[in-house]
C-alpha cells in the first residue's frame, strides 16, 4: 500500500490557526459506515449519536508549555523543545541552533529562573540536558514556557488553556489530543445525564506525531513511541460496557492507540502502564473500539491512515473531498469528524 493514496489537496486558507471561541460550535462531519452517508452538523449535536449504556473514552494528558527562548553565555539566543523526561531534572530536548550547542554549554531561561547545561548529544541530534532552579519545576514552566504549537499554526497562541481540553489532568505530552479540545464541562455532563459513562486513559502526546511518512509503502513505516497508562476503575468501565453490548468510542487517536494496544482477542482491557508504538493502518482488526471521534488530519500522515482503517481509505477520502469542499477547518484548531 502506497503512502501517496493517503494524499488529498488541501488550500492553505482551510488549516486553522485559531481556537474555536466556543469549544463546541466547531463543525462536526458524521460518516455513517453502514449507510456509506456523510452527515453535517455542529459538535454539542455529538450527544445525539450516543446511547445510554455507551462509553466514551477520553485522552486527559495535560501540555507541557514546553517551548524555551533563552540565552547562552555570550548572550546568544537559543530554543529548547521538552521532548522528555528522563531522570530527575534531565531531559531529552530537541534545541536549536543545535550546532552551537555542545556538551558543556550553559542556557539561561527567563533571566535566570531556569537554567540548563547540555550533558549530551542524543541519537538524531537530540541533547540530553540537565536543568536547575529554585521551586517547583512545572510552575517555573507556566511562567516562562509556550506551547509547543505544530509546525502548520503560525500564528502565536494569547491563551495557553486554550490548547489543552477541559480534563486535562497529567503533564507529559509535547502536543494536545485535539479532538478533546471541542468538549465542554457542560457537554461532557449532559453526556453524563444521558447514561453514557466516561472512562480516562492517558497517553503523553510525542512530537513523532507531527512526523512526516518519509517511506513510499506505508508497511515500512517505523511509528514513534509514547507512554501511556489505564487505571483499574476505568479498565472496569470499559469491560462492563463490552459485556453489556455498548458501544466504546474512542475520542481521538490517541485514547483508540491505547486501547487498541492493551485489549485482549475479546477487546477486554486491564490495569496497567507502558510505553506503545502501535501502528493502526488499513487491514488492521479493531478489538476494542467501535467508533471514533476525531480531527482531520494532514494528508499521508499515520493518523489518516488509522482513521482509513477504522471507516476505509475510499470513504475517508471522499469524506475529505466534501470536507474541503464544504470549508471545513482543518488540523489542530479545526472541525471535528464521527465515524459511527
Amino acid at each position: 500500500m502506497k503512502v501517496a493514496e493517503f494524499n488529498y489537496d488541501l488550500p492553505e486558507e482551510l488549516i486553522a490557526q485559531h481556537p474555536y471561541d466556543k469549544r463546541d460550535e466547531a463543525r462536526l462531519l458524521v460518516m455513517d459506515r453502514t449507510t456509506q452517508k456523510i452527515k453535517h452538523t455542529v459538535f454539542k449535536q455529538v450527544i445525539d449519536y450516543l446511547n445510554p449504556g455507551d462509553c466514551l473514552v477520553i485522552n486527559n494528558t495535560k501540555v507541557l508549555p514546553a517551548r524555551l527562548y533563552g540565552k547562552k553565555d555570550t548572550g546568544a539566543n537559543v530554543e529548547f523543545l521538552l521532548l522528555k523526561n528522563l531522570q530527575n531534572d534531565e531531559w531529552e530536548t530537541m534545541v536549536r541552533p543545535g550546532n552551537k550547542l555542545k556538551p558543556g554549554t550553559k542556557v539561561s531561561f527567563g533571566n535566570g529562573l531556569l537554567k540548563a547545561e547540555i550533558l549530551e548529544v542524543l541519537a538524531g541530534g537530540n541533547r540530553k540536558v540537565k536543568f536547575e532552579y529554585q521551586g517547583i519545576f512545572n510552575e517555573i514552566l507556566d511562567q516562562i514556557g509556550l506551547m509547543p504549537l505544530p509546525p502548520y499554526i503560525k500564528e502565536s497562541l494569547k491563551e495557553n488553556d486554550k490548547y489543552q481540553t477541559v480534563y486535562a489532568k497529567y503533564e507529559g505530552s509535547s502536543a494536545a489530543p485535539t479532538a478533546g479540545l471541542h468538549f465542554t464541562e457542560e457537554l461532557l455532563e449532559e453526556i453524563k445525564k444521558k447514561g453514557v459513562k466516561i472512562a480516562k486513559v492517558t497517553l503523553h502526546v510525542g512530537i513523532g506525531t507531527f512526523r512526516p511518512v518519509k517511506v513510499e509503502n506505508v508497511e515500512e513505516h517505523t511509528m514513534h513511541s509514547e507512554h501511556y497508562y489505564i487505571k483499574k476503575e476505568d479498565a472496569d468501565l470499559i469491560n462492563e460496557t463490552k459485556k453489556n453490548g455498548h458501544k466504546i468510542i474512542s475520542v481521538g487517536t490517541t485514547s483508540c492507540r491505547v486501547l487498541e494496544s492493551v485489549a485482549d482477542e475479546n477487546g477486554f482491557v486491564k490495569e496497567t502502564e507502558g510505553d506503545t508504538s502501535i501502528f493502526i493502518y488499513p487491514g488492521y482488526q479493531f478489538k476494542c473500539i467501535d467508533q471514533l471521534i476525531t480531527n482531520f488530519h494532514l494528508p499521508e500522515s499515520t493518523l489518516i491512515m488509522l482513521v482509513s482503517s477504522l471507516a476505509g481509505k475510499d470513504f475517508v477520502m471522499k469524506a475529505y473531498e466534501e470536507a474541503v469542499k464544504e470549508k471545513y477547518h482543518f488540523f489542530s484548531f479545526g472541525d471535528a469528524m464521527m465515524i459511527l
